[in-house]
């Protein structure tokens, strides 16, 4: 009789693959440390940007190079007349989308797990022994103002989809460059993970039991079911949203030191 070939599920089959057994036996530590680094980046990064980033030759003047204007300078909110380093704008921009990201839900995990490991993974005991008072005492209590943060930055994400509009017209011609489809990107990013939040999911449907028994529950239902549709996606926007902004911001920096001439065409 002729022997059958081995199977999937077989005695004689070679197991899993080479990705399957790395994603298998990565230590427990690679993720925590890769949120470490990048969020810590990020933070290092945002705050230079904002305080001591600033360029005198393009920018900070008139806050543009060209039709583009960073992230981190949006909206424009003028000149302060303080001592240095505390004149930046940006300075005054960057605590809102800081606290949006900070009291997130998925991202308050993700930093809870890194940075405290509390606990650093599913399998790992917690290191601390202290009587565990969640998120009813300072400062972690602050984390409750979440819903607030994420009102401001919808008004931030707003001033970012005007710059990017007006980013097509440049002295009073049309414009399109590279740096018009990375600001549009963006955006479309940072309007994912704001619109895929939590809060918002709560806010439009998440606190009722039935749709049908309150006002406008169709309407209502289609929202809910629209944002519950981003909030499955939520961490893939909140990672590549960050990223987006740092690359964004440091696109149109490369314009203003004149490193290179932005790709467009006019019209």
């Amino acid at each position: 009789m002729a022997e059958a070939s081995p199977t999937l599920g077989s005695p004689g089959h070679a197991g899993p693959g080479l990705w399957a057994r790395l994603r298998r036996d990565k230590p427990w530590w690679l993720l925590p440390v890769t949120v470490i680094a990048v969020l810590g980046g990020f933070t290092i990064y945002g705050t230079w940007t904002a305080v001591w980033g600033g360029i005198s030759d393009c920018s900070l003047a008139q806050y543009n190079c060209g039709p583009y204007l960073s992230p981190f300078y949006s909206p424009k909110t003028g000149a302060f007349f303080l001592p240095k380093p505390f004149n930046s704008p940006a300075l005054w921009i960057l605590p809102i989308p800081l606290l949006f990201r900070a009291t997130c839900y998925y991202y308050r995990k993700a930093y809870y797990r890194s940075f405290f490991w509390d606990p650093p993974a599913c399998a790992i005991g917690e290191l601390r022994h202290r009587k565990y008072r969640g998120e009813t005492q300072f400062p972690l209590i602050l984390n409750n103002l979440h819903r607030f943060a994420m009102y401001a930055a919808t008004i931030v994400v707003a001033f970012l989809w005007i710059d990017a509009i007006e980013a097509f017209s440049y002295a009073g011609k049309g414009y399109i460059g590279l740096g018009t489809g990375i600001m549009l990107l963006n955006v479309a990013l940072l309007s994912g993970y704001s619109f895929s939040c939590h809060s918002l999911r709560h806010l439009v449907g998440g606190s009722v039991d039935c749709f049908s028994d309150v006002k406008f529950g169709n309407a209502r239902h289609k929202l809910w079911t629209w944002v519950t549709t981003l909030n499955e996606r939520h961490p893939m926007y909140a990672w590549l949203s960050l990223f987006s902004v740092v690359i964004t911001d440091v696109y149109i920096r490369l314009l203003m030191n004149g490193t290179f001439v932005d790709p467009h065409i006019t019209f």
